[in-house]
């Protein structure tokens, strides 16, 4: 026997609309064919459609905060190509699926070589703190770099080192891939020293993290016959 859908009355989906309610009503008579299978009290079925409604918020809470983070959709953990020949130590990733070094305001680091999915891991990590509610953004180094170093033209300094010191979580890409100017590892270090202790940060890099701030040093020799000379 086939259960015919419920027609809902139409002044109940208006007072839902009025109520800013009116997704419910999209899902209401699969839940009352729901109910009436499972001999649902009315507290139940109530409890049910709220959850629904709740879970549904959440849900485009959470993609509008990835959306304003600027995270790609197609990186999420759920999506991860299970066939590709990448080793990990699923330990390591439980614990950062666990978002508890965001609570604790510590920092991770990516590194590997090209091609192995550094971008897709601080990205769904991006995403997954975005669904704990947490304000995240990400950014390629270059062009933070670059925003910052043109906001020193453009009285936009304070504006753009408060927006990267105040999300929760920052993910900065492919970090250090060229040499920095000494302006630039300026910037870079009142960045890190900003964010310690504030928030998280997640950075992506295929360069040991030995070589993201050193600068050639220079030395001077001094000459033999340049030495003074003590009186006796």
């Amino acid at each position: 026997m086939v259960t015919q859908t419920p027609h809902l009355n139409p002044e109940l989906v208006d007072a839902l609309k009025r109520l800013r309610l009116g997704r419910i009503a999209l899902s209401l008579p699969e839940r009352l064919v729901l109910a009436d299978k499972q001999e649902m009290s009315f507290d139940d079925l109530l409890l049910m459609i709220l959850t629904d409604e709740i879970a549904r918020r959440d849900n485009t809470a959470a993609d509008n905060r990835a959306t304003e983070a600027r995270l790609d959709p197609s990186m999420r953990l759920e999506l991860w190509d299970k066939t590709a020949k990448v080793s990990f130590d699923k330990r390591m990733l439980s614990e950062l699926v666990s978002l508890r070094f965001l609570e604790a305001h510590r920092h991770v680091v990516v590194l590997g070589p090209v091609g192995v999915g550094k971008t897709f891991l601080a990205q769904a990590l991006g995403h997954i703190a975005c669904r704990h509610g947490y304000h995240v953004r990400f950014t390629r180094a270059d062009e933070m770099l670059r925003t910052l170093k043109q906001s020193r033209f453009d009285n936009s300094r304070d504006a753009q080192m408060v927006s990267l010191t105040s999300a929760d979580l920052l993910i900065v890409d492919d970090f250090a891939l060229e040499p920095m100017s000494k302006e630039e590892s300026k910037d870079v270090y009142q960045l890190f020293l900003e964010r310690t202790g504030r928030g998280s940060m997640i950075i992506s890099s295929n360069r040991d993290t030995a070589e993201w701030l050193a600068m050639p040093a220079t030395k001077q020799r001094l000459h033999p016959r340049s030495r003074a000379r003590r009186r006796p």
